[in-house]
């Protein structure tokens, strides 16, 4: 390395791969660990934090000590490359360290990931998924002695064996052999990946919530699945179906077409994403919540560090699958195409019906994706028929009421579908009250429809 590199390096700044450091001590091993668990990096030993270059001090044995301290704290064992650099007559010590094949590394009994620009420990899930990515498999994969062939139905084996076979994949095995020919049985042990594909019973470990939201506190409807994962797809697509609207577009006399409130095939990818990619050793529960113009996917298992959601939307990444057996095994069965491009094919259905793109967030211990009908735009110029008839004095139109003021006071050219989404009632409803607060004198309308504003009379 030149002096030229390394002035450039300094300018950038510490990062993913980079950190600087005045001296050595714990903290350098430390995040040698970090740089080990994740993509490799450098430290520069005898640069601050604030870009000087201050040098150390090297005696004849100074390098191999450290070497040694570095082997002796950290398990397994790592040893970074060496290099040492002359600037103006300083020394600056360079620890090169390439990513571990085998992970975790742990430094005195605690593990760490390098993000962004500095360190961080690793919970005992990440833990448990570093080891077995390591060895090229996944939770699933494993055998779990709490579970027996009991505990599974052979019924439903046969009935996925009877659906291949419909499709032109030919099966002769018997229930029993097609597990074990699938990886699904090992030793006549079940996996975890059997288990949770052909349960025979109801278990909370699969539990999703199910609910219809009028608003953020009150719900319409609700219900739980707690079936096989295979039969949950259904499950929640059927709950999702009996609460979104349907309407028929008249194209002309002769056939008419109808057109649901989102796409269902897109609907369908994100439901078997959710299912599939479920992180099934958090104690959380899987969520779906229905609004009047979004829907809500939550899902326990966060994006793995080395995706960002903008590699998800872009497709940039390489797909490592949380459940990998189960993943495949459903691509088996042609529930899903090709790894790594559901997102894509999301967009693409939401895209071609003209509705704005799903949002997609790392949230808490879990993984949120969130759809939106684009009704708000649609609603603009076209009245709204739904019935009215709540008397005016009822103490929820006087809070309703009192929350309208406050949105006015935000935001004075709001419009009547916006305030209807926001309050989480009909546009019939918010008229009404807009009406109510002007004969009442707490609002007034200064100018037109459109262009105008609206005015806070009695304000407190």
């Amino acid at each position: 390395m030149i002096k030229e590199e390394l002035n450039n390096i300094i300018a950038e700044g510490e990062n993913e791969k980079v950190e600087f450091k005045t001296s050595f001590g714990n903290e350098v091993i430390e995040t040698l660990v970090a740089f080990s668990n994740s993509t490799g990096g450098k430290i520069f030993i005898g640069i601050s934090d604030k870009k000087e270059i201050n040098g150390v001090v090297l005696k004849k044995e100074t390098i191999q000590n450290w070497i040694n301290e570095i082997k002796s704290k950290t398990s397994p064992l790592i040893i970074p490359d060496v290099d040492v650099l002359t600037i103006d007559k300083k020394q600056i010590v360079i620890f090169t360290m390439q990513e571990y094949p085998v992970k975790p590394v742990s430094f005195r009994g605690k593990y760490y990931k390098r993000i962004a620009n500095s360190n961080h420990l690793i919970s005992t899930a990440e833990v448990v998924n570093m080891h077995l990515q390591s060895f090229n498999t996944s939770w699933d994969y494993h055998i779990n002695n709490q579970f027996n062939i009991d505990h599974i139905s052979l019924d439903k084996v046969q009935s996925t064996i009877d659906n291949l076979n419909k499709q032109g994949i030919k099966i002769i095995e018997d229930p029993y052999t097609f597990l074990v020919k699938n990886d699904l049985v090992r030793e006549g042990l079940l996996t975890n990946a059997a288990f949770f594909l052909f349960l025979k019973n109801e278990t909370a470990l699969t539990t999703i919530e199910l609910g219809r939201f009028q608003t953020d506190t009150i719900i319409k409807d609700s219900d739980r699945t707690k079936s096989d994962i295979l039969t949950q797809v259904d499950q929640v697509l059927e709950f999702v179906k009996k609460h979104i609207n349907k309407e028929v577009i008249i194209t002309d006399k002769a056939q008419n077409t109808q057109s649901w409130q989102y796409p269902l095939e897109a609907l369908r990818e994100i439901i078997m994403n959710m299912i599939v990619h479920r992180d099934y050793r958090s104690s959380s529960d899987s969520i779906v919540k229905i609004y009047n113009h979004k829907i809500e996917f939550y899902n326990p298992g966060r994006l793995p560090d080395s995706i960002t959601v903008e590699d998800l939307i872009n497709n940039k990444y390489k797909s490592t699958p949380r459940n990998k057996l189960i993943a495949d095994f459903c691509k088996s069965l042609g529930l899903i195409e090709k790894y790594g491009s559901g997102i894509r094919r999301i967009l693409e259905y939401f895209n071609d019906n003209n509705l704005p793109n799903p949002a997609f967030q790392n949230i808490s211990d879990g993984f949120m994706v969130t759809v939106f009908d684009g009704v708000p735009e649609k609603l603009l110029n076209e009245p709204d028929n739904e019935p009215d008839n709540e008397p005016d004095n009822e103490p929820d139109n006087e809070r309703r009421r009192e929350f309208i003021i406050m949105q006015l006071n935000k935001n004075n050219k709001i419009s009547m579908p916006k305030l209807a989404k926001v309050s989480g009632v009909s546009i019939s409803t918010i008229k009404r009250d807009i009406e109510y607060l002007k004969t009442m004198k707490k609002i007034q309308r200064i100018g037109p429809d459109k262009g105008g504003y609206w005015k806070i009379l009695n304000n407190k």
